[in-house]
């Protein structure tokens, strides 16, 4: 049985909701459709860290930390989606987008490289090893758990 995610403050102490405008303008740029889910998401919870956020990456176990965010703020960087692409993108394949991040500073990435429109989730670890975590955002989601 899946458990409802909770949704807690990370980068900002209150929500900073991203617009349908937004998420657009994220697509042009990296030329892909985002999960709808994803998009949902965002519009709410940007920033912010789930619970439960224990994901399995194989025989791997890690957490995912924060969502991260669209919006610019030239304060938050670290957490900001743009630019951890700009950091990951020349140790990368092509295809590779981050939408969150660990605790350890490691990504999970959208994998656009088998479809355009229906990304798998990958880990992208701090060595720039890519490991297979979901096969879409929505199950990936469904896969959070607690210890």
């Amino acid at each position: 049985m899946t458990q409802e995610i909770r949704w807690k403050p990370y980068v900002w102490d209150t929500p900073r909701p991203a617009t349908p405008y937004e998420a657009s303008l994220l697509e042009q740029q990296w030329g892909v459709k985002l999960p709808e889910e994803y998009k949902r998401l965002i519009s709410t919870n940007q920033g912010m860290t789930p619970h439960p956020c224990i994901f399995d990456a194989g025989k791997l176990k890690d957490v995912m930390s924060v969502l991260l965010t669209i919006i610019t703020d030239p304060d938050k960087k670290a957490y900001a989606i743009r630019d951890s692409y700009s950091i990951l993108k020349p140790h990368i394949p092509s295809g590779i987008y981050p939408f969150a991040m660990t605790p350890g500073s490691e990504h999970l990435c959208f994998d656009y490289r088998a479809s355009p429109e229906e990304p798998k989730i990958v880990l992208v670890t701090v060595d720039m090893n890519v490991h297979p975590v979901a096969d879409s955002f929505n199950e990936f989601m469904a896969s959070l758990h607690d210890a």
